[in-house]
């Protein structure tokens, strides 16, 4: 018989899984490597995004979960031996060890790049004097190796055929990153960055994605076959196989969750916390939110990002982080880091139904620590949304 779980024990679960349940950002404990090893090991990705009107997305779900930290102790993560970028879940840093189990994907990536009118196909010797570059050179970002030959306006974004030759034998696993500097990616060969048992180990396609869900669902902690699925971005009919067989296992547990109009699966693993204190705000690209179906499911909680909307057309703001309180997401919060003036911006802010009478305060709380996690010196709040006054004077008072 299928077991029945209320939403309110689900939401629980899905948060208790993603390492909320301690404070959040209203923490007060040192925060170290150990912590954030324990916490990407537990994420098992952390996805990477450009926009920095705030703060880069990696290193946001940290913060929100931890507390204030130096973030050259996740660099050391991110950018060291222990984790490498990929297409995981988007751009992602992954895990090294989890680098094999996505061979499978770069050879897709392949096959569908090297078809017959493909810039590879057409571009074959481009990618042998990359490969031959970096073999000679050790690893570069792309405007090392860019040249006023090879500059133009390639078919991606722009890009020269230099960058279009590196993304390509990037997403083959031909070529892997080294790091960031300044956010440009530097591209190395495998054999520069990664272990020799990585580098030479082989997964078959159906382990490999057994295992990809197995990391997923444990992520998660409770989760519909989408969810699971959406994690590592794998298709439905790869990830349904791999849920029986871990479902046969014991390691999947199957439920019905209130309110939930989909089958579910508990990781047996999970722990069924009996509540959560919590106060965070959440990157647009957090694992919490960033299937906007769960998070709508979760918290009944309606969220798009409108970067890409424009601006007369935008309902709350640039850039809008969801503000969660103990289980309940209950309200969001435009914010810009005017490092120039050493302002936090809190451009827009707005509550949901369910907001607590404390939570301008609690919310003050942590914007303050922003602010000073990012090394500014005031809070800033613009008289915009229907959270904006309470904020404001929460924010202003001792």
């Amino acid at each position: 018989m299928v077991s029945t779980i209320s939403a309110g024990v689900a939401r629980r679960i899905a948060l208790g899984a993603q390492g909320f349940g301690s404070g959040g950002a209203s923490r007060a404990s040192t925060v170290g490597l150990r912590q954030l090893t324990g916490l990407v090991n537990r994420l098992a990705l952390l996805q990477i995004d450009s926009v920095n009107v705030f703060e880069r997305s990696h290193y946001m779900p940290a913060f929100s979960r931890l507390g204030p930290y130096q973030k050259t102790d996740l660099d050391r993560l991110t950018y060291g031996k222990r984790m490498i970028e990929y297409w995981a879940h988007e751009a992602s840093f992954i895990p090294v060890e989890t680098f094999p189990l996505l061979r499978w994907r770069m050879a897709d990536f392949r096959a569908h790049s090297t078809k017959p009118g493909s810039w590879a196909e057409a571009n074959p010797q481009m990618l042998r004097w990359l490969l031959a570059e970096l073999a000679e050179k050790g690893p570069l970002p792309a405007s090392a190796i860019e040249h006023e030959s090879n500059k133009g306006t390639g078919s991606w974004w722009g890009w020269s055929d230099v960058k279009v030759g590196l993304e390509t034998l990037f997403r083959w696993g031909d070529v892997v990153s080294a790091g960031r500097t300044r956010f440009e990616r530097t591209y190395a060969l495998p054999e520069h960055v990664l272990p020799a048992e990585i580098a030479s180990r082989e997964v078959t396609r159906p382990d490999a994605i057994r295992e990809l869900v197995a990391i997923s669902a444990k992520a998660h902690g409770i989760g519909t076959a989408g969810d699971i699925a959406d994690y590592f971005r794998l298709k439905g009919v790869d990830a349904q196989p791999a849920i029986r067989d871990l479902e046969a296992s014991g390691e999947l547990l199957p439920v019905s969750v209130e309110g939930w109009n989909k089958p579910a699966w508990l990781h047996r693993d999970a722990r069924q916390p009996r509540r959560i204190e919590a106060t965070a705000l959440l990157s647009p690209f957090d694992p919490m939110v960033w299937q906007r179906d769960r998070a709508e499911r979760l918290f009944d909680f309606h969220y798009r990002i409108e970067i890409y909307t424009p601006q007369p057309k935008r309902v709350f703001g640039y850039y809008v982080l969801p503000v969660l309180i103990d289980d309940r997401v209950v309200g969001r919060v435009d914010l810009k880091n005017d490092r120039q003036a050493g302002v936090l911006r809190v451009q827009a802010a707005w509550s949901e139904p369910n907001t607590p009478a404390d939570a301008a305060a609690r919310l003050a709380i942590v914007l303050r620590q922003t602010a000073a996690w990012q090394n500014l010196t005031d809070v800033l709040v613009a008289p915009r949304g229907n959270f904006a006054a309470p904020l404001a004077a929460a924010v202003a008072a001792p």
